[in-house]
């Protein structure tokens, strides 16, 4: 009886502080949250951080996110003891993990914008984000272990870091959004100046579960002078502007690619089986549409028997692209006659096919006129091959072209080859 008296007297106290806390300006609240910030320069090498990509790890991961949610009251628990949803099945999404002698301790997922959209934007406007270009990706699927989450930060910088990173140097990402409960808004926005979506909090977050939320961005381009201005002068474990953009932890592992691709997929045909059909329903409870974007995504005969079938229509009538395109962001210069003299343009390669490329441009690179593109598709891989500039759309103050090859080189017609028939990250790492 006594220990109940004592833990109900315990849990008055820590609620009198809050309403303490809450009644303080924000920016005090603000300062203090920086305050106590503890980041260590120098993790445990025990601390291995790297992108989930074996069923064991992605395993671990989707049962620390589930039982995570499950005690947040942000998901009922599932027979399969994890958390496993559309968006994980996707090429464009990412899950890393934190991993401590071994196991799995902290995931998170960044989920850039693909054929499903982001979970959020069926309740937040993305308008003005997307106003300033760039890609977004939405931030999502964090959880730290139980053990470690009174250890001041010790996985969760670390992972946040890793996040950071990967988002701004593999993952051709400008914007990060969140959508997170309302008594968590103040750490992202004290911490990491995350921005506020709208002024209101939703009610009802289908993808929590109904429960509350709050929308908020970060622009990554902006970012560093942010940090810099807000942690000037602090020591080095609560600077988290050094500690962001000018440290470098060894217990990171980045992906190794050959190519200047943007995504690192991972699912197999197998571990595709294994997590949406076999451990889950996820295929099972897609409706027609996501499934045929689904099988446009995953075009590869070897993926077939995994997918799910849509009712009642025919598989011949979701007809793919005569030549299909592939994300990647590549440095490219063309050479082209302008006038009688010939002028030089650099371009920034998003997109490419067997045919042709997406660039964006700078100067105004003439239409219907063709040069000599030099073009970098990797550290070790240079084609040059005769492009045409073919169509130009301007969006958001920035100028996208259209470009037709006339004859693919064997560097261009190599990596195509590579990215047609790499099922993953992996794949391609081991093309040569």
């Amino acid at each position: 009886m006594a220990k109940i008296r004592g833990s109900s007297l315990r849990k008055r106290f820590h609620q009198g502080l809050r309403r303490a806390f809450a009644i303080l300006p924000t920016e005090v609240r603000f300062r203090i949250y920086r305050r106590m910030v503890d980041c260590d320069p120098a993790p445990d090498q025990r601390l291995v951080l790297k992108i989930a990509d074996t069923e064991e790890e992605l395993a671990d991961c989707f049962k620390l996110l589930h039982d995570a949610y499950v005690s947040s009251g942000f998901m009922v628990p599932d027979p399969s003891g994890m958390r496993v949803t559309i968006y994980h099945a996707l090429p464009t999404t990412t899950t890393l993990c934190a991993k401590y002698d071994g196991k799995v301790v902290g995931t998170i997922s960044m989920i850039r914008e693909g054929v499903f959209g982001f979970p959020l934007q069926s309740v937040f406007d993305l308008e003005n984000v997307r106003a300033n270009g760039g890609n977004i990706a939405e931030i999502s699927a964090l959880a730290v272990h139980p053990d470690f989450r009174k250890t001041g930060g010790a996985i969760l910088f670390p992972l946040m870091k890793f996040m950071h990173e990967y988002c701004t140097e593999f993952f051709d990402t400008r914007h990060l959004v969140i959508a997170v409960n309302p008594e968590k808004i103040e750490l992202y926005e004290a911490l990491l100046f995350f921005k506020r979506l709208q002024a209101n909090v939703v009610d009802k977050y289908d993808f929590a579960n109904g429960a509350p939320a709050v929308g908020a961005t970060l622009d990554l381009y902006h970012a560093s002078d942010i940090f810099r201005a807000a942690y000037k002068g602090r020591p080095t474990r609560k600077n988290l502007h050094r500690y962001f953009f000018g440290l470098k932890l060894e217990n990171i592992k980045f992906p190794k690619r050959r190519y200047f691709t943007t995504n690192d997929p991972v699912m197999t045909p197998a571990l595709l089986n294994h997590f949406f059909n076999e451990k889950s329903k996820v295929f099972e409870q897609m409706d027609d549409r996501k499934k045929s974007l689904l099988w446009s995504i995953y075009d590869l005969v070897e993926y077939r028997s995994v997918l799910p079938m849509m009712s009642g229509t025919a598989l011949q009538s979701h007809p793919l692209r005569r030549h299909q395109r592939y994300s990647i962001r590549c440095p490219a210069k063309i050479q082209m006659l302008v006038d009688g003299e010939s002028k030089e343009f650099a371009l920034n390669i998003i997109e490419i096919s067997l045919s042709g490329f997406q660039a964006e441009g700078r100067g105004d690179v003439p239409l219907e006129a063709s040069g000599s593109a030099h073009i970098v598709l990797g550290k070790a891989d240079n084609s040059i091959v005769k492009a045409t500039a073919l169509r130009c759309k301007v969006a958001e103050g920035k100028s996208f072209y259209g470009f037709r090859i006339e004859e693919p080189d064997a560097v261009w017609r190599a990596c195509v080859t590579a990215l047609e028939m790499g099922q993953t990250a992996s794949d391609l790492s081991e093309i040569h």
